[in-house]
């Protein structure tokens, strides 16, 4: 679900993002390859965050390889799993829906480290009051070639802010060459905003923020302005020339499956 408060901007929901087709006269469901979306157009592009894997890693990258060794992925999967409980914890109290730490008989059904990455975001929205402008909004295109989905805009003391939720351990400059994108995506919907952000809800800090800083206990909201996400948008284009020239034929998988099934009897 997608609310957009401005009522002067028309922005309609699609379900062009959605990564699966269905045949009711052929009786079967084809899904396609996670990675890329369906465009209005009916053409496939990559989502922004397949064209970042592009993005060379740093240093830190390979050391955290080479410390967790054959962990890495089991705990990439894991920290993948938190970050979507996380968001959508998020967008449950978002929409005013109650949201709790125990089931109906008292036992928890989250983790302590998923539950207190929502708590900051509690806090972070009681100490901010933002306004929300946008939720989870799907975007894709043919013109750009790539697609994505906006995590949140809010109005944060008085300016709206293209705004990306993050839970990771540390903060890695893809972030905003995914946020620039994102921002091209908006542009194209005749969106415009003042500033992109990302919410780290994993963030070091102890303290309230002083001099101006936005951020409480465990979370923080970083900031670039237009003119500062400018450069990361050039990077990004760079990055997504270096993915088309790596994947030049890719195109997605689709596995195909039967609608209903029947047992005869005998």
């Amino acid at each position: 679900m997608v609310w957009v408060y401005r009522p002067h901007l028309t922005l309609k929901k699609t379900n062009y993002m959605q990564n699966f087709n269905i045949d009711i006269n052929k009786g079967r469901i084809e899904f396609v390859d996670n990675r890329f979306y369906a465009t209005e157009n009916g053409n496939y592009v990559p989502s922004v965050t397949t064209i970042l894997e592009a993005y060379p890693k740093d240093a830190a990258f390979f050391k955290w390889l080479k410390d967790v060794g054959q962990d890495a992925d089991s705990i990439r999967d894991e920290a993948g799993r938190r970050g979507s409980l996380v968001h959508e914890l998020t967008e449950q109290y978002d929409q005013h829906q109650e949201v709790t730490f125990v089931n109906q008989f008292g036992k928890p059904k989250y983790k302590m480290l998923e539950w207190a990455m929502f708590e900051r975001y509690v806090d972070f929205c009681n100490t901010q009051t933002p306004k929300m402008r946008m939720m989870e909004m799907h975007f894709s295109s043919d013109v750009l070639g790539f697609a994505g989905t906006v995590d949140r805009v809010l109005e944060i003391n008085g300016k709206e802010y293209l705004v990306d939720i993050k839970t990771s351990n540390n903060m890695h400059e893809s972030y905003w060459l995914q946020l620039a994108a994102y921002n091209e995506l908006l542009k194209e919907y005749d969106y415009h905003v003042e500033g992109v952000a990302i919410l780290w809800l994993n963030a070091k800090t102890r303290t309230a923020g002083k001099g101006g800083a936005i951020q409480g206990i465990g979370w923080q909201l970083l900031t670039k302005t237009i003119e500062e996400s400018a450069q990361d948008w050039k990077t990004f284009c760079t990055t997504f020339d270096l993915w088309k020239s790596i994947n030049e034929d890719i195109k997605p998988k689709r596995t195909s499956y039967q609608i209903t099934h029947h047992k005869n009897e005998g």
